[in-house]
């Protein structure tokens, strides 16, 4: 499936994206919520790439390990959301603060 092969490359440029913006910030909280976007991203190249594992190799082996690259890609994304949610009021306060 090529729209799968898209989707996973663009998710580790994104994941490429945001750790060279992680490296580059100075804020503490700003590089925690940069991080939980990278992890994010990170979760969508793993889980799409065990999704593209159930297309390419129809084994059982195939099927084991798309499910498993499946299942650890859905914990790094739900993870990564829950950090994001948690640091984004971090990282707006720090901004306004340094702003004044």
């Amino acid at each position: 499936m090529k729209i799968l092969v898209i989707l996973f490359v663009f998710a580790f440029s994104f994941y490429i994206f945001y750790k060279v913006k992680y490296f580059r910030t100075q804020r503490p909280a700003e590089k925690k919520w940069v991080s939980a976007k990278a992890t994010v991203a990170l979760g969508l190249f793993v889980a799409l790439f065990g999704l593209n594992q159930f297309f390419i190799n129809q084994t059982a082996v195939g099927y084991i390990v798309g499910s498993v690259f499946l299942l650890l890609g859905a914990i790094n994304v739900w993870g990564g959301v829950k950090s994001y949610k948690f640091y984004l009021p971090h990282a707006i306060e720090e901004a306004e603060q340094l702003e004044k």
